[in-house]
């Protein structure tokens, strides 16, 4: 008989709301725990569980599995490694962290530990992504050539002033840390690495509320020598128009496409054609803002399969910090013009 798991969670923003529904709707789960500085957030903890404002003292209580780290990206090596250090798995919210040398760190504290970081990469799980991703494993697009990612999101005013580390450069990273480390992630999950990046990066539209870009382009090479075209912004006005990733191959051409990688927009294939899809209503809605797609209930049941029944993970703290590598070597190589 498989064991219930106990979830603790650190941060409770949007985010790890989030995290805390999926928990509570898992038969082979529990949310023990929740912990946050802001105390004003403590009305919104489930009723009958705890709340802290100490991390150290919530990881005192014990009988606690996992700590899920929703909190901003800056903290995430602190608390990962915080929770590892107290003999608890971790699941750590995209970024994994904000640099190569900071995930090495806490993918060496979990080697210590003997316990396991899981990076959510919930974009994954999105039935075109699974698609796409079976085809490539099956060779049956061959040879990738060139492929496109679109990322045309808006983030107003009101997300910035929501709170205080978003938009700062030392705490937020940057808009291929916080909003597009997906588009970055799933780039990666189909079609590999990637070995060179040169593009422009500006800051059209948030000058007077952020410290990083909020538009940027590049071009970059893949490690299978693919061109790989990557445009990203905040200034979609009003609204989320676009999030998109088409792939031009020896044996066919697919879009994934909709606002958050949720559609198959169009396909020629050599092969069979890939089932219609089209997903409406599941994206993270948080009210001020719209987010990725919402597949946090599939990350949460990764955990379970993983520490129950011997699973393979579906994103490994190894690919985690792969992406924060490419994010950091995109950064390296774009002029800010």
């Amino acid at each position: 008989m498989n064991n219930i798991i106990r979830f603790a969670i650190v941060g409770f923003g949007n985010i790890g709301r989030r995290h805390a529904e999926h928990i509570q709707h898992n038969a082979a789960t529990s949310l023990v725990a929740v912990c946050d500085t802001n105390i004003a957030v403590a009305d919104r903890v489930p009723e009958g569980i705890p709340f802290y404002t100490a991390l150290e003292t919530m990881l005192q209580q014990g009988d606690i599995d996992v700590l899920c780290v929703c909190t901003p990206n800056f903290l995430h090596e602190q608390h990962t490694i915080a929770g590892l250090h107290a003999g608890m798995h971790t699941v750590v919210e995209k970024p994994m962290a904000l640099s190569v040398a900071e995930c090495d760190r806490m993918i060496a504290a979990a080697e210590t530990t003997g316990k396991t970081i899981f990076a959510v990469k919930q974009n994954r799980y999105n039935p075109p992504v699974q698609e796409v991703k079976k085809l490539m494993a099956d060779n049956k697009l061959g040879k990738i050539f060139m492929m496109q990612v679109n990322c045309f999101w808006n983030r107003g005013d009101a997300y910035y002033s929501e709170s205080e580390w978003r938009g700062k450069k030392m705490k937020d990273g940057g808009c291929l840390f916080t909003q597009f480390s997906h588009f970055v992630d799933i780039l990666y999950y189909l079609n590999g690495t990637i070995q060179q990046a040169e593009g422009l990066i500006h800051n059209y539209a948030h000058q007077h509320n952020t410290e990083v870009e909020d538009a940027g382009s590049f071009v970059m090479r893949a490690a299978n020598d693919a061109i790989v075209n990557f445009n990203f912004t905040t200034c979609a006005y009003q609204k989320n128009m676009e999030g998109s990733i088409t792939l031009f191959a020896e044996k066919g051409t697919v879009k994934i496409g909709g606002q958050y990688l949720n559609t198959i927009e169009y396909q020629q294939l050599e092969g069979a054609a890939l089932p219609e899809i089209n997903i409406s209503a599941k994206n993270n809605d948080y009210g001020l803002y719209q987010g990725s797609m919402s597949n946090h209930d599939k990350m949460i049941q990764n955990v379970v399969d993983v520490l129950n029944n011997r699973q393979p993970i579906m994103t490994t703290a190894e690919e985690g910090r792969e992406v924060v590598r490419i994010i950091e070597q995109m950064y390296a190589g774009a002029a800010n013009k």
